[in-house]
């Protein structure tokens, strides 16, 4: 798929390492490559600095976009690939699991946007979206990183699957397969969590 008029103009200045450019990139990219981040490791403030860490490595390196995919699909390619050397990290050393402070969906998707004409849902409507969001949220983080990383991707992105298999370097099928066990794997854990 070859890239807007808008968007060559805006990697072109991207390229000349116009500082204009890069915080335009990071205001149209920045919730998207947040959410993927915050998703696959399951804490603010790790995702806060992986999201930081995967806008200086799109700035190093715009010169190897060659526009070959999308470059949204680039830019959450780095962002796959800095959460999944993050996890890793973190796997190696002790945590403390209490202190992970993951968000709820419904904080998710409002990150950055402003308030919805006026609505204002009931506190207990709030309340309980937020202890399913959080359910989710660690239902997601039981799951294998890549296929957290499938999950996130198609489910919560909703990106096509050309896209995850540009993604993740993955063929179709696998990509497709992976994502069913996936989905059983969060439908088990859920389950045996209302039980």
């Amino acid at each position: 798929m070859t890239a807007s008029l808008s968007e060559r103009l805006l990697l072109a200045r991207l390229r000349n390492r116009e500082e204009a450019a890069f915080n335009e990139v990071v205001r149209l990219h920045g919730d998207k490559v947040f959410n993927l981040v915050l998703r696959m490791v399951g804490n603010r403030s790790e995702a806060e600095d992986i999201a930081q860490e995967v806008f200086v490595t799109l700035f190093k390196s715009i010169d190897t976009f060659r526009g070959e995919s999308q470059f949204t699909t680039w830019l959450l390619r780095i962002a796959a690939n800095h959460s999944k050397n993050r996890i890793k990290y973190l796997s190696r050393r002790p945590t403390d699991r209490e202190g992970l402070d993951a968000m709820p969906e419904s904080v998710l998707a409002d990150h950055g946007r402003g308030p919805m004409h006026g609505h204002v849902r009931a506190p207990d409507a709030v309340l309980e979206s937020a202890q399913v969001d959080d359910m989710m949220q660690k239902a997601i983080s039981t799951l294998a990183e890549d296929h957290r990383l499938l999950l996130v991707l198609r489910d919560i992105e909703e990106l096509s699957y050309e896209e995850i298999c540009e993604i993740t370097g993955l063929p179709d099928g696998t990509v497709k397969s992976r994502l069913h066990r996936a989905r059983m794997a969060l439908k088990e854990y859920l389950e045996d969590k209302r039980e």
